[in-house]
Parts: C-alpha cells; sequence; structure tokens
C-alpha cells in the first residue's frame, strides 16, 4: 500500500525527489479550467506552460478540460477521434444525449488532449439546472449574469463527463478545478459521491478583486469584513457562493501565493491545504551570456522607436536611457499605476537636483479603449524613416566619390565630397525634425480622454516630455504585437530590450509579468502584496542584490511605499553599465527558480494528497513533523553588491576599496558558487523503504 507522508512545502527543499515512481496505470487526471484552449486571462498561461511537465508525468491518461469555442479551436485545437476507449464511449454517449462535446490536441508545448464542451448548445438544460442547484445549495443565479450561466452549464456537463467516466474507468481519477468558474463542476462531484479525487485552486478570489478595486484598505482589514454583505452589495453573492462551496468541497484547497492563501482564509473561510505557485517554461541558451546580446539587440529596436517618438526634441543622449516599464490589465489602482506615477514624478525632481545625466523612458503598457494611432506618434516613424533614407543617400552619393578618387590613386579633397546638393538635401531633412510641439504622451486616440486614470494623472504631477524632464513616458493603450507599424515587437522582446520592469501591485496574487522578467535576465520591482514578491523574499537572501526590488506596501502607508519605490529607482539610476550588466547575469540565474521542473513539485504534492484523502484504503496519509531544511534559498551573492542601494555611502560614487570589490567580481566563478550553495539546503532524509507523496504540512 503505497504511503503518502507530510513534508513542509513552504519551500522547495521540502518537497524532495520521489523515491520511485507514481504507478498511473491505474489513475487519470482530468484538469478543467474554463481556460483551456482559451484565452482570458493568467490561468490560460498557468496551464498552458504547466501542460508539457504534466504531459510528461501523465502520458496519455492527461485530459484537459474545456469550453469550446470554435474561433479558438480553428487556431488552437487538432481535433481527432478519442484514443482512450473509456472515453470515447463517454464522449459518444454524451454526444447522443443532446450535447455537443469534441476531443482533440491543443496545439501547444505538450500537446496535451483537450476534451471541449459546448456549453452553449445545452443552453436549454439551464432553467433545469438552476434549480437543480437551487435544492442542492439554495444558490440562486441571475438570468442577466451570462458568465454566471455558464458557470452553471460548464459545471453539470463537467460533472456529467466525469461521472461517466468513472462508472467505466478504474478508481483512481483525479480532477482538477481551477477558479469559479470551473468550481461548480466539482461540489456536484462531491454531491453525487463520485469515486474522484478533488483539487480546487483559486488563484484570485473574486470578493479580493472586487473589494481592491473600490479602494479599501483590504489586508488591514481581512478579518473584519462581512463577507456575505460585501459580496451581496457588489452583485456577486451567487459567484461567491459557487466559489466557496468548491473551496470547502474539494478533497484539497490550493492557492497561488503565500499572500492569497491568507486571503482565501478570512474570504472563502477555509485555510489552504497547499501553496502551488506558479511556474514557466525556461529555455536555457547554451551560451552563458546569449540573453545579454539578445537585450542589446532589443534595445537597439526600442532606441530606434523612440528617435521617432521623440523627433525634433532629441536632446538627450540615447546610450544614457533607462527603459523603464509597466503591463498588464488596466487596473490602474490593483496594478500599481497611481504610486508609479507619483514615484516618477519624484525620481524626476531627483534626476535634476542631482544634474544627471540619466533619461528615464517609461512604458505603459496597458490596453485600453482607442479609435486608432495618434497622428503624430505615426508621423515621427515617418520622419525617423525618410531621415535614415536621406542619410543612406548621402552615404551612397559620398561612398560614390571617394571610390572614384581611390581608383586615379589620390586622397580624396573631404571639402569637396559633399556637394550643394547634398547640403541641400540634409538641411530639408533637418528642417522636416522640427516640431513646435512636445512628443506625445499617448500612442493612441483614446476614446474617454478626458476621464483616464493615467493620463489624468501626468497631467497632475506635469511630466508633458518637455526638455527639462529627466523622466519621459510614452504611454501605449494596446498590447504589442510584431505587426505593429508604430512598435512592431512582440511582448517578450520588447522586455528583453527593457531595463527594468515595475510592478508596484496592491492586488497581485501571483505576477507573471515579474516572472516573466527573471527568466529573460531583466531587474523587476514588485511588491510584499504579490505572491511573486512574497516567494522570492522567502527563497532569496539578498533579492535586491540579484535585481529583484520588493516594496513594502504591506505595513507602510501610501506615501511611505511611494518614498521606497521612488529610492529604487533612483538608485537603479545611479548604476553604471557594468552594474547592470552583472546584476542581469544575477537575475537570469534565478530562472530554475521560476521554471515547472521544480514549480511543479508543488502541483504533483496536491495530486498525492488529493488521492490519499479520496481513496484512503488504497493510499495512507501520515503526517508527521516537516523535514529540518531551511528552505531553497539563494544566497547573497559572494562579490561586492552592484546596487549603490546597497553601498555604505549615500553618493553614487563608490569608494576605491568598492570599485577594487567590484573588478574582482567574475560571473563564472560567483555562479558556480550559486549553483552549490543553492543545493545545500537539500539535506531532509528518506525513507527507502516506501514511496513518498508529501503535503503541506498544517496549511
Amino acid at each position: 500500500m503505497p504511503l503518502a507522508r507530510s513534508l513542509s512545502v513552504t519551500s522547495l527543499s521540502g518537497l524532495e525527489e520521489w523515491d520511485e515512481e507514481f504507478e498511473l496505470e491505474d489513475a487519470v487526471l482530468f484538469e478543467i479550467a474554463w481556460e483551456v484552449a482559451n484565452k482570458v486571462g493568467g490561468i490560460y498561461t498557468v496551464i498552458q506552460t504547466k501542460a508539457r511537465l504534466t504531459a510528461e508525468e501523465w502520458g496519455e491518461n492527461y485530459f484537459l478540460v474545456g469550453p469550446y469555442v470554435e474561433s479558438n479551436v480553428r487556431t488552437q485545437v487538432e481535433l481527432i477521434e478519442p484514443t482512450n476507449p473509456v472515453l470515447k464511449r463517454t464522449i459518444d454517449k454524451m454526444n447522443s444525449s443532446g450535447c455537443k462535446v469534441y476531443f482533440g490536441r491543443w496545439l501547444i508545448e505538450g500537446s496535451p488532449y483537450v476534451v471541449l464542451i459546448d456549453v452553449g448548445f445545452t443552453a436549454w438544460s439551464l432553467d433545469r439546472w438552476k434549480s437543480e442547484l437551487w435544492d442542492l445549495g439554495a444558490i440562486g443565479v441571475p438570468w442577466f449574469d451570462r458568465e454566471a450561466n455558464d458557470a452553471v452549464l460548464f459545471g453539470f456537463l463537467t460533472a456529467w463527463l466525469l461521472g461517466e467516466v468513472s462508472d467505466l474507468e478504474p478508481p483512481h481519477i483525479v480532477a482538477h478545478f481551477h477558479e469559479w468558474l470551473a468550481g461548480l463542476g466539482l461540489v456536484l462531484c462531491r454531491k453525487r459521491q463520485l469515486p474522484v479525487a478533488t483539487i480546487f485552486t483559486t488563484h484570485a478570489t473574486l470578493l479580493g478583486r472586487y473589494l481592491c478595486a473600490g479602494s479599501v484598505d483590504f489586508y488591514n482589514n481581512l478579518s473584519k469584513f462581512n463577507v456575505d454583505k460585501e459580496a451581496g452589495d457588489r452583485q456577486i453573492y451567487h459567484r461567491y457562493c459557487l466559489e466557496r462551496a468548491a473551496a470547502h468541497c474539494a478533497h484539497v484547497f490550493t492557492t497561488v501565493s503565500q499572500i492569497t492563501a491568507i486571503e482565501a482564509e478570512h474570504l472563502l473561510k477555509r485555510k489552504p491545504d497547499i501553496v502551488t505557485p506558479n511556474g514557466l517554461n525556461v529555455k536555457k541558451f547554451s551560451a552563458m551570456h546569449e540573453f545579454q546580446n539578445l537585450h542589446a539587440q532589443s534595445k537597439s529596436r526600442i532606441q530606434e522607436f523612440v528617435r521617432g517618438h521623440f523627433y525634433g526634441h532629441l536632446d538627450f543622449n540615447l546610450d544614457k536611457c533607462l527603459f523603464l516599464f509597466i503591463a498588464g490589465r488596466y487596473e490602474f489602482s490593483n496594478k500599481g499605476a497611481d504610486i508609479f506615477l507619483e514615484a516618477l514624478a519624484r525620481l524626476n525632481y531627483l534626476l535634476r537636483v542631482n544634474h544627471s545625466d540619466v533619461t528615464v523612458i517609461t512604458f505603459f503598457i496597458m490596453p485600453a479603449r482607442t479609435n486608432n494611432f495618434n497622428v503624430e506618434t505615426l508621423k515621427g516613424q515617418a520622419v525617423r524613416k525618410q531621415l535614415w533614407d536621406t542619410a543612406h543617400t548621402v552615404k551612397e552619393r559620398f561612398g560614390k566619390k571617394l571610390y572614384e578618387s581611390l581608383l586615379v590613386g589620390q586622397l580624396p579633397d573631404v571639402a569637396k565630397m559633399l556637394d550643394k546638393e547634398d547640403f541641400t538635401i540634409m538641411k530639408r531633412a533637418i528642417f522636416a525634425t522640427q516640431r513646435q510641439s512636445q512628443p506625445p504622451i499617448c500612442t493612441h486616440n483614446m476614446l474617454d480622454d478626458s476621464s483616464d486614470p493615467i493620463l489624468n494623472s501626468v497631467r497632475r504631477i506635469g511630466l508633458f516630455n518637455s526638455s527639462a524632464d529627466r523622466v519621459k513616458i510614452i504611454f501605449h493603450p494596446e498590447f504589442l504585437s510584431s505587426t505593429s507599424p508604430l512598435l512592431p515587437m512582440d511582448y517578450e522582446e520588447f522586455v528583453r530590450g527593457c531595463h527594468l520592469g515595475v510592478f508596484p501591485s496592491y492586488y497581485e496574487p501571483w505576477g507573471y509579468t515579474p516572472a516573466e522578467c527573471t527568466v529573460m535576465g531583466i531587474p523587476s520591482i514588485s511588491t510584499n502584496l504579490s505572491g511573486f514578491g512574497c516567494f522570492m523574499e522567502e527563497h532569496i537572501a539578498d533579492p535586491s542584490a540579484y535585481g529583484i526590488y520588493i516594496l513594502d506596501r504591506r505595513y507602510k502607508g501610501v506615501d511611505e511605499s511611494c518614498n521606497q519605490l521612488t529610492s529604487f529607482l533612483f538608485q537603479f539610476c545611479k548604476q553604471s553599465r557594468r552594474q547592470r550588466i552583472i546584476q542581469r547575469n544575477r537575475t537570469e540565474r534565478l530562472s530554475d527558480l521560476l521554471d515547472w521542473r521544480y514549480l511543479g513539485r508543488y502541483y504533483i504534492a496536491a495530486r498525492h494528497m488529493a488521492l490519499a484523502k479520496a481513496f484512503p484504503d488504497t493510499f495512507i496519509y501520515e503526517p508527521h513533523e516537516p523535514s529540518s531544511a531551511t528552505g531553497f534559498r539563494y544566497p547573497r551573492p559572494a562579490s561586492v553588491p552592484p546596487s549603490p542601494s546597497l553601498s555604505r555611502h549615500s553618493s553614487p560614487h563608490h569608494s576605491e576599496a568598492e570599485e577594487d570589490e567590484d573588478e574582482r567580481y567574475d560571473e563564472d566563478l560567483e555562479a558556480e558558487k550559486d549553483r552549490v550553495n543553492i543545493r545545500q539546503p537539500y539535506t531532509a532524509t528518506k525513507n527507502k523503504t516506501s514511496r513518498t507523496y508529501p503535503h503541506r504540512s498544517g496549511g
């Protein structure tokens, strides 16, 4: 009989390598989410990137379940006949009973099987199922809430699917449900007493997102909220009930971060059994510094855009420009855009009074309602291209004369190499760069310009891209695309070209944007209210030395947090180019920490725990004290930290001693020391006589 024992999974070292492979021949995993092959938000990224690792573990016994959306299926899914005979009989039976269920392979890494359910085709059952839901748990779903109606249809159809499979399949079925939209299926599985081990993961609580959007002092009042009243006041009580029911009915309840675990304990009234952080598929380069070369290439493309955007006002040195950015959903306060703008105003003042020669160009990549590109912005790129063409024309004429002179054995007379026509062409090009207005803040024409939060904040702080300002702002209210006529770069390429990502979020259950920066070797600022920030604080002894700046928004007021953010930005601006290169090397070394190869273990632990709880006759769950291992923890780097904020001096200039230490920095040596040091905590003892299924002890 397999033994499931308890280990602490507050740190990666608590999840040891398994002594034996888990026998999966008689077990099937269904992972159910509204965002399977259907991009709506961050959960899509979680499932898409994790699929390869899960498919490798479960092979032919892994099935993702999601909604059928025709436009998505055409581009992402290859429809095929089910290879599993049990699933084929189940789908045929459901289709003959008035459903439309499709089977195929999702065309992503790992090519996992997907079962896609057309909820609209079964809408005729909605009233009957709503009535059953009311009888089951007194949850009434209003007719006008289309999203909740879809959740009801999806939930009943998912439970139907699992019920049919459990009638035909050997008893070890694991069903992992993500978010409230899929949660009803879990509740019905438990109500119908299906032999299914259930897991529910909440990536962000519904009520938490709504409360934070309303500018509530959220984290200091978690224990004081009347959750039923708050959900009712926001007309989401039925959604909240579905989410809470799923959390309480699940064999194993998980959240994506420790900060969300605290939130779930107070709002959903259940303490999570395990925290399952979000990972990424990290592609390591064979050459040590290849990512630095990619940074240089992408940076030069951003510089080209900046040359066009600021034509006529390009009175700053592009080689001394730092590119900062914030990206994500346009949630002005939740994503921290409000505090970032205020910090930029203060940074502008500090750079000016200190006579800094650094110029900071900050990009806000947040999609909003627009009707097209700004004409002035497009004109800037056209002027830049015209200047480039003019320079090439003059260069070719110059080169031809130089060639002719050398052919006859004479050194050229430089004064005669450029004639009047050349000067006329160049003067016309220079006159074309003159402009009376300041470079635009926004690259698009906004539909709600007068009420836009970012633009109104820019007006208040007075950062209008004037020559005197050391901080410039570019608001790009659209997702980046390599086919854009304005900034033709995809998001990954753009991130690689920037120097710092700034994400001072107030509400961020995980935070994929700083995680993506990290695996690309780009330093970032996050907060101790984001799952990513808390995770990094736990696993890195000195995060700022590795380019992970963590802002305190939990225990400080807004003004104090803003001052701290300003300090981070100002200290970053003081770094030399060499210090930034050192820091990027260190940041990129953290990518292993965010790889699904490591973080996938949390999901493995959750599945093993669910099996032990659902099938106690087959799997024994024996909790005991967690191992003494302190954690998968990156130590402070051996050499001097590159950040002046960690220097003993307030001046941006280092002492001679500090410079000497800096010169002794050896990237290969430091990287090797890190590789050795981060393995040291793996000291927990293993039980060699049993198969181990770890789980989080004590919540």
